[in-house]
Protein backbone atom coordinates (compact mmCIF):
# COMPACT_ATOMS: atom_id res chain seq x y z
CA UNK A 1 0.00 0.00 0.00
CA UNK A 2 1.36 3.40 -0.98
CA UNK A 3 1.25 6.50 1.19
CA UNK A 4 -1.53 7.86 -1.02
CA UNK A 5 -3.56 4.67 -0.54
CA UNK A 6 -3.24 4.87 3.23
CA UNK A 7 -3.97 8.60 3.44
CA UNK A 8 -6.98 8.38 1.13
CA UNK A 9 -8.40 5.32 2.88
CA UNK A 10 -8.12 7.05 6.26
CA UNK A 11 -10.38 9.90 5.18
CA UNK A 12 -13.93 9.50 6.48
CA UNK A 13 -15.27 12.58 4.71
CA UNK A 14 -14.62 14.63 1.60
CA UNK A 15 -13.32 17.44 3.80
CA UNK A 16 -10.78 15.11 5.43
CA UNK A 17 -9.77 13.80 2.01
CA UNK A 18 -9.19 17.31 0.64
CA UNK A 19 -7.09 18.22 3.68
CA UNK A 20 -4.91 15.13 3.25
CA UNK A 21 -4.61 15.54 -0.51
CA UNK A 22 -3.04 19.00 -0.47
CA UNK A 23 -0.02 17.62 1.38
CA UNK A 24 0.74 14.94 -1.22
CA UNK A 25 4.28 14.91 -2.68
CA UNK A 26 4.20 11.49 -4.32
CA UNK A 27 5.29 12.52 -7.84
CA UNK A 28 8.71 14.25 -7.93
CA UNK A 29 8.31 15.63 -11.46
CA UNK A 30 4.94 17.20 -10.65
CA UNK A 31 6.10 18.57 -7.31
CA UNK A 32 9.11 20.19 -8.98
CA UNK A 33 7.01 21.62 -11.81
CA UNK A 34 4.15 23.03 -9.74
CA UNK A 35 6.58 24.72 -7.34
CA UNK A 36 8.82 26.04 -10.12
CA UNK A 37 5.81 27.59 -11.86
CA UNK A 38 4.89 29.29 -8.60
CA UNK A 39 8.39 30.70 -8.19
CA UNK A 40 8.95 31.92 -11.75
CA UNK A 41 5.32 33.00 -12.38
CA UNK A 42 3.81 34.40 -15.53
CA UNK A 43 4.30 38.14 -15.96
CA UNK A 44 0.56 38.80 -15.74
CA UNK A 45 0.50 37.09 -12.34
CA UNK A 46 3.84 38.32 -10.99
CA UNK A 47 2.19 39.71 -7.85
CA UNK A 48 0.12 36.58 -7.15
CA UNK A 49 0.83 34.16 -4.32
CA UNK A 50 0.66 30.83 -6.16
CA UNK A 51 -1.02 27.86 -4.50
CA UNK A 52 1.57 25.42 -5.98
CA UNK A 53 0.12 22.35 -4.22
CA UNK A 54 -2.27 19.58 -5.25
CA UNK A 55 -5.64 21.10 -6.10
CA UNK A 56 -8.57 19.43 -4.30
CA UNK A 57 -12.05 18.97 -5.67
CA UNK A 58 -14.49 21.87 -5.62
CA UNK A 59 -18.16 21.76 -4.75
CA UNK A 60 -20.51 20.22 -2.19
CA UNK A 61 -19.93 16.71 -0.89
CA UNK A 62 -23.60 15.79 -1.50
CA UNK A 63 -23.63 16.79 -5.17
CA UNK A 64 -25.68 14.57 -7.49
CA UNK A 65 -23.53 15.66 -10.46
CA UNK A 66 -19.79 14.94 -10.44
CA UNK A 67 -17.66 16.55 -13.17
CA UNK A 68 -14.29 14.92 -13.82
CA UNK A 69 -11.66 16.96 -15.66
CA UNK A 70 -7.98 16.29 -16.40
CA UNK A 71 -5.54 18.23 -14.18
CA UNK A 72 -5.05 21.79 -12.90
CA UNK A 73 -3.62 24.38 -15.28
CA UNK A 74 -0.17 25.70 -14.37
CA UNK A 75 -1.37 29.32 -14.10
CA UNK A 76 -5.00 28.46 -13.35
CA UNK A 77 -5.73 25.98 -10.57
CA UNK A 78 -2.05 25.73 -9.64
CA UNK A 79 -2.13 29.49 -9.05
CA UNK A 80 -5.55 29.89 -7.46
CA UNK A 81 -5.94 26.57 -5.65
CA UNK A 82 -9.33 25.84 -7.20
CA UNK A 83 -10.24 23.75 -10.22
CA UNK A 84 -10.95 25.65 -13.48
CA UNK A 85 -10.41 28.95 -11.67
CA UNK A 86 -8.44 31.80 -13.21
CA UNK A 87 -7.77 30.19 -16.59
CA UNK A 88 -9.33 30.23 -20.10
CA UNK A 89 -11.18 26.96 -19.49
CA UNK A 90 -12.88 28.44 -16.45
CA UNK A 91 -13.73 31.57 -18.41
CA UNK A 92 -15.92 29.34 -20.61
CA UNK A 93 -17.05 26.79 -18.04
CA UNK A 94 -18.37 29.05 -15.29
CA UNK A 95 -20.67 31.16 -17.48
CA UNK A 96 -22.13 27.90 -18.82
CA UNK A 97 -22.57 26.50 -15.31
CA UNK A 98 -24.25 29.74 -14.25
CA UNK A 99 -26.57 29.75 -17.26
CA UNK A 100 -27.72 26.22 -16.43
CA UNK A 101 -28.20 27.06 -12.74
CA UNK A 102 -25.20 25.09 -11.48
CA UNK A 103 -23.10 28.01 -10.19
CA UNK A 104 -23.95 31.11 -8.18
CA UNK A 105 -21.81 33.44 -10.31
CA UNK A 106 -20.70 33.41 -13.98
CA UNK A 107 -17.03 34.00 -13.14
CA UNK A 108 -14.36 32.22 -11.15
CA UNK A 109 -11.13 34.14 -10.59
CA UNK A 110 -10.02 33.22 -7.07
CA UNK A 111 -10.81 30.50 -4.54
CA UNK A 112 -12.16 33.17 -2.16
CA UNK A 113 -14.26 35.08 -4.72
CA UNK A 114 -17.57 33.76 -3.39
CA UNK A 115 -18.45 31.61 -6.39
CA UNK A 116 -20.18 28.39 -5.32
CA UNK A 117 -21.35 25.35 -7.24
CA UNK A 118 -24.95 24.18 -6.95
CA UNK A 119 -25.40 20.41 -6.90
CA UNK A 120 -22.06 19.91 -8.65
CA UNK A 121 -18.66 18.65 -7.51
CA UNK A 122 -15.64 19.12 -9.82
CA UNK A 123 -12.67 16.79 -9.43
CA UNK A 124 -9.90 15.29 -11.57
CA UNK A 125 -7.72 12.18 -12.07
CA UNK A 126 -4.49 14.18 -11.57
CA UNK A 127 -4.43 16.86 -8.88
CA UNK A 128 -1.12 18.57 -9.70
CA UNK A 129 -0.40 20.70 -12.76
CA UNK A 130 1.68 18.63 -15.21
CA UNK A 131 4.21 20.03 -17.71
CA UNK A 132 2.56 20.59 -21.11
CA UNK A 133 -0.75 19.45 -19.54
CA UNK A 134 0.42 15.86 -20.01
CA UNK A 135 0.69 13.70 -16.89
CA UNK A 136 2.44 10.37 -17.30
CA UNK A 137 0.63 7.09 -16.80
CA UNK A 138 2.61 6.55 -13.60
CA UNK A 139 1.54 9.98 -12.29
CA UNK A 140 -2.09 9.29 -13.12
CA UNK A 141 -1.89 5.94 -11.34
CA UNK A 142 -0.18 7.49 -8.30
CA UNK A 143 -3.07 9.95 -8.00
CA UNK A 144 -5.72 7.25 -8.48
CA UNK A 145 -6.33 6.53 -4.75
CA UNK A 146 -7.47 10.12 -4.19
CA UNK A 147 -10.10 10.02 -6.94
CA UNK A 148 -11.21 6.51 -6.08
CA UNK A 149 -11.79 7.43 -2.43
CA UNK A 150 -13.48 10.70 -3.35
CA UNK A 151 -15.95 8.94 -5.64
CA UNK A 152 -16.66 6.39 -2.91
CA UNK A 153 -17.41 9.16 -0.41
CA UNK A 154 -19.61 10.93 -2.97
CA UNK A 155 -21.48 7.77 -4.03
CA UNK A 156 -24.54 8.07 -1.75
CA UNK A 157 -25.80 11.13 -3.65
CA UNK A 158 -24.13 10.72 -7.06
CA UNK A 159 -26.54 10.39 -9.98
CA UNK A 160 -24.35 11.50 -12.91
CA UNK A 161 -20.67 11.51 -13.81
CA UNK A 162 -19.74 14.03 -16.51
CA UNK A 163 -16.32 13.36 -18.07
CA UNK A 164 -14.55 16.33 -19.64
CA UNK A 165 -12.56 14.76 -22.46
CA UNK A 166 -11.39 11.31 -23.47
CA UNK A 167 -8.64 11.37 -20.83
CA UNK A 168 -11.14 11.77 -18.00
CA UNK A 169 -13.47 9.17 -19.55
CA UNK A 170 -10.69 6.61 -19.90
CA UNK A 171 -9.31 7.30 -16.42
CA UNK A 172 -12.76 7.10 -14.86
CA UNK A 173 -14.00 3.79 -16.30
CA UNK A 174 -11.47 1.46 -14.57
CA UNK A 175 -11.88 3.34 -11.30
CA UNK A 176 -15.64 2.90 -11.50
CA UNK A 177 -15.24 -0.79 -12.33
CA UNK A 178 -12.90 -1.32 -9.36
CA UNK A 179 -15.34 0.59 -7.15
CA UNK A 180 -18.15 -1.87 -7.84
CA UNK A 181 -19.89 -0.27 -10.82
CA UNK A 182 -20.79 -2.70 -13.60
CA UNK A 183 -19.06 -1.30 -16.68
CA UNK A 184 -20.11 -2.80 -20.05
CA UNK A 185 -17.66 -4.90 -22.05
CA UNK A 186 -16.25 -3.78 -24.35
CA UNK A 187 -15.88 -0.53 -22.48
CA UNK A 188 -17.97 2.26 -24.03
CA UNK A 189 -16.06 4.80 -26.13
CA UNK A 190 -15.91 8.49 -25.39
CA UNK A 191 -17.98 10.94 -27.38
CA UNK A 192 -19.45 14.38 -26.89
CA UNK A 193 -22.92 13.79 -25.48
CA UNK A 194 -22.34 10.03 -25.19
CA UNK A 195 -24.33 8.53 -22.34
CA UNK A 196 -24.02 5.19 -20.55
CA UNK A 197 -26.06 3.89 -17.61
CA UNK A 198 -24.15 2.03 -14.90
CA UNK A 199 -25.39 -0.08 -12.00
CA UNK A 200 -23.60 -0.73 -8.72
CA UNK A 201 -23.28 -4.41 -7.95
CA UNK A 202 -23.64 -3.91 -4.19
CA UNK A 203 -27.07 -2.29 -4.09
CA UNK A 204 -28.30 -1.69 -7.64
CA UNK A 205 -27.76 2.08 -7.50
CA UNK A 206 -27.84 3.52 -11.02
CA UNK A 207 -25.89 6.44 -12.40
CA UNK A 208 -25.25 7.86 -15.84
CA UNK A 209 -21.86 8.57 -17.33
CA UNK A 210 -21.94 11.38 -19.90
CA UNK A 211 -19.11 12.60 -22.12
CA UNK A 212 -18.28 16.20 -23.02
CA UNK A 213 -15.37 17.69 -24.93
CA UNK A 214 -12.98 19.36 -22.50
CA UNK A 215 -13.47 23.15 -22.38
CA UNK A 216 -9.78 23.67 -23.16
CA UNK A 217 -8.48 26.78 -24.87
CA UNK A 218 -7.66 24.72 -27.97
CA UNK A 219 -11.10 23.12 -28.19
CA UNK A 220 -12.80 26.49 -27.81
CA UNK A 221 -10.48 28.23 -30.28
CA UNK A 222 -11.05 25.54 -32.94
CA UNK A 223 -14.78 25.43 -32.14
CA UNK A 224 -14.50 21.73 -31.43
CA UNK A 225 -16.52 22.81 -28.41
CA UNK A 226 -18.67 25.93 -28.44
CA UNK A 227 -20.26 27.61 -25.41
CA UNK A 228 -23.63 26.46 -26.75
CA UNK A 229 -22.46 22.85 -26.97
CA UNK A 230 -21.11 23.04 -23.44
CA UNK A 231 -24.37 24.46 -22.07
CA UNK A 232 -26.36 21.76 -23.84
CA UNK A 233 -24.32 18.92 -22.28
CA UNK A 234 -24.39 20.56 -18.86
CA UNK A 235 -28.17 20.84 -19.19
CA UNK A 236 -28.31 17.17 -20.23
CA UNK A 237 -26.30 16.19 -17.17
CA UNK A 238 -28.25 18.46 -14.82
CA UNK A 239 -31.54 17.00 -16.04
CA UNK A 240 -30.28 13.43 -15.59
CA UNK A 241 -29.08 14.33 -12.08
CA UNK A 242 -32.50 15.75 -11.15
CA UNK A 243 -31.18 19.30 -10.84
CA UNK A 244 -33.61 20.81 -13.35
Amino acid sequence: MTGQDAAAAAADSVEQLDAALIGCRACPRLVEWREEVGRVRRRAFADCDYWSRPVPGFGPANAPLVIVGLAPAAHGGNRTGRAFTGDPSGDVLFPALYDVGLATRPTSTDRDDGTELVGVRITMPVHCAPPDNKPTIAERDACRPWLMRELTLLRPTTRVFLAFGAYAWQALLPILADSGWIVPRPRPGFGHGAEVELEHQADGQRVRLIGCYHPSHRNIATRTLTPEMLRDVLAQAAHAAGLR
